[in-house]
């Protein structure tokens, strides 16, 4: 084959569907549960193309987590920006998160707290991803429920950065609470309580 044949081949895959075909697997199973030969399966591409395009499993798993979050972010981003009153924002970001964490029956949970509880304790790149991706919710929910004060829908002594921090913990908490199946009614419960913190 000559170098022009060569020059104008194409890859036999498009990296941005095998990076979202990575981030299925990788959230369905799980870090440590999915070997490079899980990949090279689930993408249907080689092993020598995974280190080529991605790096290695790590490198790859990054960047799925960061796909991840660039989709997951602009709906709540989108929630919290509503013009008129603040709150009912808030309260549709944190009762979305309730409502998959009941309906989650394949118990896949969210990618960002699963790399919490899997790989961050012992693995600095990713713990700072997750702490990034907690911060923009924090602040995110800061700004809101600031701006819900303002406009006289909180008490004058609300306390915005605690409460964002409160819905923040919560959030993730029933996140693990899910995976672990519990009972949508402990879920429900615990929701509707923390929803009274924004009466």
């Amino acid at each position: 084959m000559n170098r022009l044949s060569l020059m104008g081949r194409t890859k036999e895959f498009e990296p941005d569907v095998a990076l979202q075909a990575a981030l299925e697997l990788f959230w369905t199973r799980g870090y440590e549960a999915t070997s490079i030969a899980d990949l090279v399966e689930h993408l249907g591409i080689g092993r020598a193309s995974i280190y080529a395009t991605f790096g290695g499993k790590h490198e790859l798993f990054a960047k799925a987590l960061k796909r991840y979050c660039a989709q997951v972010d602009p709906q709540i981003l989108d929630d919290l920006s509503q013009p008129g009153p603040a709150l009912p924002g808030v309260k549709a970001v944190v009762t979305r998160f309730a409502t998959e964490a009941m309906q989650d029956l394949n118990r896949r949970g969210c990618l960002v707290t699963n790399t919490a509880v899997e790989l961050a304790p012992h693995d600095d790149e990713l713990a700072k991803q997750v702490q990034t991706s907690w911060a923009y919710l924090e602040t995110l929910l800061t700004a809101t429920l600031t701006r819900a004060r303002a406009q006289g829908e909180l008490a004058p002594s609300a306390e915005p950065r605690a409460l964002a921090r409160t819905l923040l913990v919560f959030m993730q908490g029933i996140r693990v609470v899910g995976k672990a199946a519990a009972t949508p009614e402990v879920i429900d419960d615990a929701t509707k309580h923390v929803l009274t913190l924004l009466a």
